[in-house]
């Protein structure tokens, strides 16, 4: 009992709460504000880089997807192919969209077809310029079947469809020069006026860029022999597969080897499916770029340790133990790596709208990529502060006050 009572009684060190350690942490931020700016400048320009190529290409795939939602993927077109036996262009017989329309499943139906005339600003053009526009009989049911809007003017109806009058894709419109109905243009040695103007049409490029007028006029003043040269078709969602096998037998009863059916949204699918696949490139320039600013925030605790030895071997000195130590500057980096992460986020989320307002998309910025880039900011910083937190605690503190 003696011996124990002449003991030395051994102390405990004194114990860190949360609100300690954060303040022990930022005590070497505060004290040099423009070398931590510095420091997590490389942070933030990787998560931003990172952030901006997710969120861009997120935007542009959320775009392609709501027009996908708006247009459908349940139109087909029938066109006419080559023979199986000379290897020349048929045609689609006169009645190929009636009983395209017959089949069971099928919504609606449009018709267009190629009229062998050129579309000219006025007669004192050459004919050869023609602008690359093309000249397309339409029925009026056209419009809906495509989905298709008129940004100006009218569509062609039972009336107007009977006289000469035409309505413009919007490519051909820019390439005529025309902003506004009423205005005309020559077409087989005519003048035809202008009634209404197409807003896009993504699932038919080729009426985009054609001059559409009536399947009567067509026929009655410029010889159009009446052959479609494209039926576009609307069928129920569920039954598109089904629509498909029978296209070609309907259209084209004699020959169904003679006409291709072609799917205009698997264009824009296939696109939205692959959309981000070239940003992969940006995102690894990005990786590197917050391996750069890790390099860059050690470097900055191994200097702060450097120049902190005195501050170390006081607290040492005071009983602060080597597991504190490490803490301190362990925090001090993620403080440090976790402030980069902050601005980086926003610096891309910013990025990523402006972008999306310049191009009109959706501003999306997709939350796995916010948190996994602050997630790997806080590893960066993790393991950027483990050496020279282990060389802190290191230190003797004997050795780090003769030093100071």
């Amino acid at each position: 009992m003696g011996r124990r009572s002449r003991g030395r009684t051994r102390l405990a060190p004194p114990r860190l709460t949360p609100r300690d350690v954060l303040h022990a942490g930022s005590a070497g931020l505060r004290s040099r504000p423009t070398r931590v700016f510095l420091s997590a400048l490389g942070i933030a320009i990787g998560i931003a880089t990172m952030i901006a190529v997710v969120g861009i290409s997120s935007s542009s795939q959320a775009k392609l997807l709501r027009e996908l939602d708006r247009l459908g993927t349940n139109m087909l077109v029938a066109t006419p192919g080559q023979s199986m036996f000379s290897g020349q262009d048929t045609k689609l017989p006169p009645e190929a969209p009636g009983m395209i329309s017959r089949i069971d499943g099928v919504e609606s139906v449009g018709t267009t077809g190629d009229v062998a005339q050129s579309v000219r600003r006025s007669e004192n053009i050459p004919a050869g310029e023609t602008g690359g526009i093309a000249l397309k009989a339409v029925k009026d049911d056209l419009l809906g079947t495509l989905r298709a809007g008129v940004r100006s003017g009218t569509w062609l109806n039972a009336a107007n469809g009977r006289y000469p009058s035409v309505v413009l894709g919007h490519v051909s419109a820019q390439r005529l020069g025309i902003t506004q109905p009423g205005q005309q243009v020559f077409v087989g040695g005519r003048y035809f006026t202008v009634v209404g103007i197409l807003e896009p049409v993504p699932l038919a490029p080729e009426v985009e860029r054609s001059a559409l007028i009536g399947w009567e006029a067509a026929t009655g003043l410029l010889g159009f022999d009446g052959h479609p040269t494209a039926v576009y078709e609307r069928s129920a969602d569920d039954r598109v597969a089904e629509v498909r096998g029978l296209i070609a037998r309907s259209a084209n009863p004699r020959t169904p080897s003679a006409v291709s059916v072609t799917d205009p949204s698997a264009a824009l699918q296939a696109k939205a499916a692959t959309e981000g696949a070239f940003s992969t490139l940006l995102l690894g320039l990005g990786g590197i770029a917050l391996l750069v600013g890790g390099v860059g925030v050690a470097n900055t605790m191994i200097i702060s340790v450097l120049e902190r030895r005195h501050e170390i071997g006081l607290r040492r000195s005071l009983g602060a133990t080597k597991g504190q130590i490490r803490i301190q500057f362990v925090t001090e980096s993620l403080l440090l790596s976790g402030l980069g992460g902050l601005a980086g986020i926003a610096l891309g989320g910013a990025a990523t709208g402006i972008y999306a307002r310049a191009g009109d998309l959706p501003w999306v910025v997709p939350p796995w990529a916010v948190t996994g880039g602050f997630a790997a900011t806080l590893a960066i910083g993790t393991l950027a502060g483990l050496y020279p937190a282990v060389r802190a605690a290191r230190l003797s503190p004997t050795l780090a006050l003769q030093a100071a």
